[in-house]
């Protein structure tokens, strides 16, 4: 290769408002930006010079075309060099166990890579001048590489641990890689103030492979998540248009640009261990990402990694696409146009799970808009989550074939901004069993626009849902809570999590003597700390009414109860409660005070679905983990926390108090004590039980059930721990329950699962 050839043009890499023709035309060109080989870095003579150890100690011998360093004891050393280039035939290798090597040049001319150098451990190469790899150079190691413009302070170095890389030098100062880089155990970093290419091979198959621009860079250790991160941009630029192959993959450029260049191959795939997740992040939060190439993301067990790409602004070429289980793109604002439309959907049909999020950073609207038509197959699911409004433009289409979910969130952050979902165009679910949700501020607007629903969809068993398209309004705070008592045939959605520690509450529906009759959906989210007035979050859920995925922390001790009991999400139950989980605490204020309490609703006649409690219930009348009084249905579900009857007229139920209706598949493992001899491992006295319902015999310290079971249904905590316990449940990845490693019991899988 000729000089002309390597050296390219000293062109300044473009910036984020800048085309990126320069890189591109190269094959991007390759710009060496700054980088210049001298024609004797080249020659077949060509080795290190003038190594010397300034920290550490080994030994450093040269025979013919080759350099042998050894560095004993898997130790830490720092080498200076006057020159650290390989010319084509030689090879230089490194003898250091498992330990470090810095190699350090001082003699103001960059490093060309032509021939062979490895290592037994982890090799650094600081060159402020520039570092190249050319396309007949090879790098293997056993442990980490690193190839940097930037320095690295001695003393930092030989302690070991997280490493600060700086540097205020020639800012064109460049690492590039034209050949092969690999680590068979470790990680491949390539840093620099300027520009970061590789247009050649990287590998790291057990650790992460990143490239980074800035001018001060974090190196760290970590097991599990990338380790490079830019805290001071340079403005420089990362370009991939070569192969990365690692168990994880970055490209960051801070607020320079980053370039995934390739044609129809994939070029970056990310293939996890048992460590890593397969994960890959491109990076530019104050530039450009443009992707034009593929990229993979698989964990060790073959399902879909994730992808992460976060920049000011976004940019896809023709086959741009994302193979992986979930891919989050992050951007101020955006609009979907045809180039993001193709990107999106090509993803889409291939599995992926596509989340868009605007943030409104460096003052930007925060708005997201649908400007090209998005259809696809299959079950991927699409979000599209605005910091501000969502659109849909008139005359564009969204539609998914198959099992797809579509999420329109306005006001992503949960800060009552006013942001509306705005639909002009159509959304299209007719052909598809998924769920469209729309998602908007109590004060902001929501126009559903062109909405076809599947007229043969039915909502999955105990999922809860109502309807297959819905708009909700969004709960962000406890007075938006509040403030579902204004209209309690609505529906609403919890947008975050909430904090309601000090805050006046009222049950809601009390006031007014009605009941929910619309929808509250958690969103998976947590309410914590409540203390309302009577106890209850809801004071009735009616025939209508659902409340799903969410949990529930409340804490009350008063003597202020509903006079046919009082449970923590509601005083009486007629509609569906799914996925439902309380914690915390409903204790009797004053003994004698004649209340009834339960973990979750006081009197059932709906239905109860995969919910239970851990939380503590005491209650000197009628006292249950769960439920008073069941005539309705209660399946999969189960009971943790401590159940007490502290007077001798209070019957107590681990799971209910008295049950006229249907129990299945549900347990309780939580301490139950009572005063009174009405007292049972899952009711107070009771039958219609179904066989399939067990008690925990060692930790609530009940021998009967005081129903209908019979004592095989009591078990030890051994025998809670094996799922094979369980007749008839389903334990499977679909399943309703999961056993954790290491349980004492089984869980709910949506309390593992559910994000």
């Amino acid at each position: 290769m000729t000089r002309r050839e390597l050296a390219g043009s000293a062109r300044q890499a473009p910036h984020h408002h800048q085309p990126s023709n320069a890189l591109i035309r190269l094959g991007i060109a390759i710009s060496l930006t700054g980088l210049s080989i001298t024609h004797a870095a080249f020659g077949a003579g060509v080795l290190p010079q003038g190594g010397r150890y300034i920290a550490g100690a080994g030994a450093i011998a040269g025979e013919g075309n080759s350099l042998a360093i050894t560095q004993p004891g898997s130790t830490r050393g720092v080498i200076e060099w006057d020159s650290f280039s390989i010319g084509r035939n030689n090879s230089v290798t490194f003898d250091n166990g498992s330990g470090a090597t810095l190699n350090r040049v001082t003699g103001g001319s960059p490093s060309a890579i032509l021939g062979s150098l490895s290592a037994t451990g982890s090799l650094y190469v600081i060159n402020p001048q520039g570092i190249l790899v050319g396309r007949s150079g090879v790098i293997s190691t056993g442990g980490r590489f690193v190839a940097s413009t930037l320095d690295i302070c001695n003393d930092a170095f030989m302690q070991g641990g997280a490493l600060t890389l700086s540097g205020d030098g020639d800012g064109n100062a460049s690492v590039i890689n034209l050949g092969k880089i690999s680590s068979s155990g470790g990680d491949v970093f390539l840093i620099a103030r300027g520009a970061v290419v590789n247009a050649g091979d990287v590998s790291a198959p057990n650790g992460t492979a990143e490239l980074a621009a800035g001018e001060n860079v974090l190196l760290q250790d970590s097991s599990g998540s990338r380790q490079v991160f830019v805290q001071t941009g340079s403005g420089g630029t990362v370009v991939n248009k070569g192969r990365i192959e690692a168990a994880q993959a970055s490209l960051q450029a801070a607020d320079g640009n980053v370039y995934a260049l390739a044609g129809r191959g994939t070029h970056i795939r990310a293939t996890g261990t048992a460590d890593r997740d397969g994960h890959v992040w491109l990076v530019a939060d104050g530039g450009r990402v443009e992707q034009t190439g593929k990229i993979s993301a698989t964990n060790a067990d073959g399902s879909g990694g994730t992808v992460d790409t976060q920049a000011a602004q976004l940019a896809f070429g023709k086959h741009a696409a994302v193979y992986a289980g979930r891919w989050n793109l992050s951007t101020p604002e955006f609009t979907i146009d045809d180039a993001a439309a193709r990107a999106l959907q090509r993803s889409l049909n291939a599995g992926t799970s596509v989340n868009v999020n605007t943030t409104g950073a460096n003052g930007a609207t925060g708005d997201l808009g649908v400007a090209s038509n998005l259809n696809w197959q299959g079950s991927a699911s699409l979000t599209l989550a605005a910091y501000h409004n969502v659109s849909v433009t008139s005359g564009t289409t969204i539609a998914n074939t198959g099992a797809g979910n579509l999420t329109l969130r306005a006001d992503a952050s949960g800060i009552d901004n006013g942001g509306g979902v705005i639909n002009n165009g159509t959304i299209d679910w007719s052909a598809s069993t998924g769920i469209v949700s729309a998602l908007y501020d109590m004060n902001g607007s929501y126009s559903p626009g062109t909405l076809v629903g599947n007229a043969a969809w039915s909502a999955p068993l105990y999922s809860g849902l109502v309807t297959q398209i819905t708009g909700y309004q969004l709960v962000n705070s406890v007075t938006d809570l509040q403030n579902i008592d204004n209209d309690l045939a609505a529906n609403y959605a919890l947008g975050k999590d909430i904090d309601a520690s000090n805050a006046a509450f009222t049950t809601l529906g009390y006031a007014s003597a009605t009941p929910l009759t619309g929808q509250f959906d958690g969103m998976w989210h947590t309410i914590s700390n409540l203390s309302p007035r009577f106890n209850s979050l809801f004071s009735a859920i009616g025939t209508q009414g659902v409340v799903r995925d969410v949990n529930l922390n409340s804490n009350s001790s008063t003597v202020v109860f509903f006079a046919n009991g009082t449970g923590m999400l509601a005083a009486s139950n007629r509609g569906t409660i799914a996925n439902v989980f309380t914690t915390g605490s409903i204790v009797s204020a004053t003994n004698d005070a004649g209340d009834s309490f339960a973990g979750l609703v006081a009197q059932n006649y709906g239905l109860i679905a995969r919910s239970g409690s851990g939380a503590r219930v005491t209650a000197d009348g009628f006292t249950a983990g769960l439920v008073l009084d069941n005539e309705g249905t209660i399946t999969e579900s189960y009971v943790s926390g401590p159940v007490s009857g502290i007077s001798s007229h209070g019957p107590t139920g681990g799971l209910v108090g008295s049950n006229a209706g249907t129990i299945t598949q549900s347990f309780v493992s939580g301490p139950v004590r009572a005063v009174s001899r009405q007292v049972g491992g899952i009711c107070a006295v009771c039958s219609g039980i179904g066989d399939d319902v067990y008690w925990n015999v060692e930790t609530t310290g009940q021998a009967v059930s005081g129903g209908n079971l019979p004592a095989s249904n009591g078990l030890t905590t051994a025998q809670m721990s094996n799922p094979a316990s369980f007749a008839g449940w389903d334990f499977g990845p679909n399943g309703a329950w999961a056993m954790p490693a290491g349980a004492t019991q089984p869980v709910l899988r949506w309390q593992i699962t559910a994000h």
